[in-house]
Formats: C-alpha cells, structure tokens, sequence
C-alpha cells in the first residue's frame, strides 16, 4: 500500500483527499494533502478506502469527481479526484451535498 501512495500526479493515480476526522489518518502517516495514490485498475470505492487503510466504518459518502457515492456504489479510475467524507457533515450541508440520500 505504502509503495502506491505518491507525493506527486502520475497518469495512473487518483487525487485522494479525506475531511473531518478522516484527515487525521493521512497527517499520521506523513502523507501530503490530498496525496495521490497509483491505482493499478479500477476499483470500487471502498477498495480504495482499504488500499489506503481508511476505516470504512467511518466513510459515509465518497465524492468522485464531483459527484457523491456510496462507498459501494461508486468506481474508481485513474486520473479521478476522490475525497472521502466522515458521517457527522452538518444537516443542511448533508443535503446540498447529496450525503442525505445516500
């Protein structure tokens, strides 16, 4: 895993980021934000949220460039902007965003 986490944009990596309390994983590991990761082939969300480590119990929803996920429902390939999203986002921001219907 560690070997896949980049400092800089390849053309096989995803622009990862992660907010609220998620964000204390990757200032843990040293990592910069957001860091990139080299994704070897698609995958789902929540494979990436295991490949980097993240707990998934504490994912509520994922953005995948732009547009909000479940962590099972959304796909992930190279070259896309990720930011994953701790439950806890506040009520009104939870509906403009999208996380409420998720």
């Amino acid at each position: 895993m560690e070997e896949n986490v980049i400092k800089q944009k390849s053309s096989d990596s995803v622009e990862v980021r992660a907010f609220g309390q998620l964000k204390k994983f990757f200032k843990e590991r040293g990592w910069p934000f957001p860091v990139y990761y080299r994704l070897g082939k698609e995958c789902t969300a929540l494979d990436l949220a295991q490949n980097l480590d993240l707990p998934a119990d504490k994912i509520e929803a994922v953005f995948i460039n732009g547009r909000v996920y479940s962590l099972q429902e959304g796909t992930v390939k190279a070259g896309d902007r990720i930011a994953f999203i701790p439950p806890g986002t506040p009520g009104p921001y939870r509906v403009m965003l999208g996380i409420a219907q998720k």
